[in-house]
């Protein structure tokens, strides 16, 4: 992450901004990106703060005005744009950034799953977003597959691989994000493939961090705990001496 993000673009007077649009009623985005800070972890793996877009629950459109036609992606990234235009619009104009999103997520629920992968897929397509993903954190009782991934090839979206790695692991790359997408027994994760390791969430990072401390603490207690015997060892020898 670099500079603080700018209260406003320049010719800010110029842009329409979205309407406020109703929260969602499901704990789906709370579960599996904000308290899992699945979102957060992506969003520092990518850094550039200024000029890259890790939001949730942000519309996107083609101009703020458009009556219909919006969609409201349960995750969206989007490379080399105003981030601080995004933000004071209060959502995502491609007209006004100049391009679509770069990868959009949904995570399925009760009231929206079959719309994901049906019409959402169209319009997402229609926006020209490079790629598109769908979790189903019940393993396919929500979608028609637990974890699947469209790439835009000649206006038209075709499927990305989704490879099972073990029983309750499958996942598929995304070529945007240059990361695994991971479906692992319902929980949402991301693999980096060049540093062969996962991004870790908050709470992985604060456990790494309790175990590191209970190891340097338990060194230090048999270093101590040495250096206690060899005092002993000392004073016996000299009473050996002097007897």
């Amino acid at each position: 992450m670099t500079s603080k993000l700018r209260q406003q673009p320049r010719d800010a007077g110029t842009l329409e901004i979205f309407p406020d649009f109703p929260p969602r009623d499901d704990l789906q985005n709370s579960i599996h990106l904000d308290e899992a800070a699945s979102q957060a972890a992506l969003t520092e793996h990518l850094g550039n703060y200024d000029t890259t877009i890790v939001l949730s629950e942000i519309p996107v459109r083609w101009i703020p005005s458009q009556s219909r036609g919006h969609r409201i992606p349960d995750l969206l990234v989007a490379f080399g744009i105003d981030r601080s235009q995004a933000v004071f619009q209060n959502g995502y104009s491609i007209r006004d950034l100049g391009k679509p999103p770069d990868f959009v997520l949904e995570i399925a629920s009760v009231r929206t799953a079959e719309n994901d992968y049906t019409n959402k897929r169209v319009d997402y397509a229609n926006f020209g977003i490079p790629e598109y993903w769908r979790f189903d954190p019940t393993g396919g009782q929500r979608y028609d597959v637990a974890l699947a991934g469209d790439r835009l090839v000649d206006e038209a979206y075709r499927s990305i691989e989704i490879v099972e790695v073990s029983p309750g692991h499958i996942r598929g790359h995304s070529d945007v994000l240059n990361l695994d997408l991971c479906w692992e027994h319902g929980r949402l994760r991301w693999y980096d493939t060049v540093a062969e390791r996962y991004l870790t969430t908050y709470a992985e990072e604060r456990a790494t961090r309790m175990e590191e401390r209970e190891a340097r603490a338990a060194a230090e207690t048999r270093a101590d705990a040495a250096e206690a015997r060899v005092r002993e060892l000392e004073e016996e020898l000299k009473r050996r001496e002097q007897s």
